[in-house]
C-alpha cells in the first residue's frame, strides 16, 4: 500500500521534495496557500550552488534544464566604499558554474513541471495522530485531510512546525527595506554599469545596500541596517516618497550614484530578519517532519534555498528507498543529517550577518574576501 505523503508549501524546498519523489514514481499532495503560482511576485534571484542546490536538481533530473536557464554571470560581484570608490571587482569567469544565478519563479516553474499543486490550500494546524492512525491537516476552508506523513516546508511562519516545536522566530535586529528597478539597461544606463553583470555591494557602519541583477533587466535593491523592530512607528510603509526619504536620510553623505538606487526605486517592502535558534531540533514526532525555513529559519546569505532544496532532494529518495514499514526511520535518520549540516550553516550565516551589518565596516570586506576567488 502506498503511503498518504503530503509537503505543505510550494517553495523551493517543498517543490524539490515533491519532484523527485515524483521522480521515483511515488504520489504525493503538495498543499500551497496562495491562489496560485503567479499570485504574487516569485522574489529575487538566487545562487545554486554545485553541492547543494545543484544537486538537488540534478536528483529531481533538472540540471541540464537549470543550465539553460541560470546566469553564470551573475556570479560576478563589486564591493564599493561609500563614497563610490570600488574595493574589490570579482568578474564571473566564462566557464564558472559554482554558484550560478536563476530567477526565483524560474526555478518554481522548472520544478512545477507534472506536479499536481493543490493552490489555495490554506493550512492552519497539523495534528499528529496517536498510535500512528494518520497525521490530521486542518485547513483555513474548515476542511480536514489524514496523512501518514506531512512534512512542513511552509517557511518562517510554518503552520506545521509547532507540531513538533515550541520554537518560533526571532527578531535579529537587522531590518531589510526592498525596492526594485525595471528594464535597468534602457531606462538607467549609469546604475546598469554601477551593478556589472552580477552584483555591486556598500557597507557603512551598521548599514549596507546591495543591488543584484535578476533576468530580463530587473534589479533588486536591498537597504539593509540596524534597527529595532518598530522603528517604522511614525511612517506610513505604504507611502513609498516617505519611505524613499527615509532610507536616503538614513544613508545620508553616501556617493549620490549608490543613493540613485533607492532614488529610482519604484516601491518599497519592509522585511525584518528573523532566525530560529542556531541549533534548533526536536523530539522526533511520527508522522511529521519540517524542510528548509520551518525547520532552521537562517539569514539570507545564500544558503538557506541551497539547504532546503537538497533536504527536500534527500528526503524524498529515503522514503522512496524505505520499505512499507521503514517509513518512520527514514524519517527519522534524514531528520539527525538534517539538523547537524542545518545547525554548522545556521551558525556561518548569523556570524555572516554579525559582521555584513556591523560597526566595521572592513569586516564586511573581509567576509568577501574569505569567500571570493582570489
Amino acid at each position: 500500500m502506498r503511503h498518504r505523503i503530503a509537503v505543505v508549501g510550494g517553495g523551493p524546498a517543498g517543490l524539490t521534495f515533491a519532484r523527485v519523489l515524483h521522480r521515483h514514481g511515488h504520489p504525493v499532495t503538495v498543499l500551497e496557500r496562495e491562489p496560485g503560482p503567479d499570485a504574487r511576485p516569485p522574489g529575487g534571484t538566487l545562487d545554486l550552488h554545485e553541492g547543494m542546490g545543484q544537486l538537488a536538481l540534478e536528483k529531481a533530473g533538472l540540471l541540464a534544464e537549470f543550465q539553460e536557464l541560470s546566469r553564470p554571470e551573475g556570479q560576478a560581484m563589486r564591493i564599493l566604499d561609500t563614497d563610490g570608490t570600488v574595493l574589490r571587482d570579482w568578474p564571473a569567469r566564462p566557464d564558472e558554474r559554482a554558484n550560478p544565478e536563476i530567477d526565483r519563479g524560474q526555478l518554481r516553474d522548472l520544478l512545477l513541471g507534472p506536479l499536481d499543486v493543490q493552490w489555495g490550500r490554506g493550512v492552519t494546524r497539523v495534528v499528529p495522530g496517536k498510535d500512528r492512525d494518520g497525521v490530521r491537516v486542518d485547513f483555513a476552508d474548515g476542511r480536514q485531510e489524514t496523512f501518514d506523513l506531512v512534512i512542513g516546508a511552509d517557511g518562517a511562519w510554518s503552520r506545521t512546525r509547532s507540531a513538533v516545536s515550541p520554537a518560533t522566530p526571532h527578531y535579529t535586529g537587522v531590518t531589510s527595506v526592498e525596492t526594485s528597478l525595471d528594464d535597468v539597461d534602457t531606462r538607467h544606463p549609469d546604475l546598469a554599469r554601477l551593478i556589472g553583470d552580477g552584483s555591486v555591494a556598500v557597507y557603512g557602519v551598521n548599514r549596507g545596500l546591495v543591488a543584484q541583477r535578476n533576468s530580463g533587466g530587473h534589479v533588486k535593491v536591498g537597504a539593509k541596517f540596524r534597527a529595532p523592530l518598530d522603528w517604522h512607528t511614525d511612517l506610513d510603509l505604504a507611502d513609498v516618497e516617505v519611505v524613499r526619504s527615509s532610507l536616503l536620510t538614513l544613508f545620508d553623505g553616501w556617493a549620490a550614484p549608490v543613493l540613485d538606487l533607492l532614488r529610482r526605486g519604484t516601491d518599497f517592502v519592509h522585511r525584518p530578519l528573523y532566525v530560529l535558534p542556531v541549533s534548533h531540533t526536536w523530539a522526533h514526532v511520527p508522522g511529521v517532519t519540517l524542510l528548509g525555513d520551518a525547520a532552521h529559519l537562517m539569514p539570507p546569505l545564500g544558503a538557506g534555498a541551497n539547504l532546503a532544496m537538497l533536504e527536500g532532494a534527500e528526503l524524498a529518495e529515503s522514503l522512496a528507498a524505505a520499505g512499507p514499514d521503514e517509513l518512520d526511520d527514514a524519517v527519522r535518520a534524514f531528520e539527525e543529517r538534517m539538523w547537524a549540516r542545518a545547525g554548522k550553516w545556521a551558525q556561518i550565516t548569523a556570524d555572516g550577518l554579525e559582521r555584513l551589518v556591523s560597526p566595521d565596516p572592513a569586516e564586511a570586506l573581509a567576509v568577501f574576501d574569505e569567500v571570493q576567488p582570489a
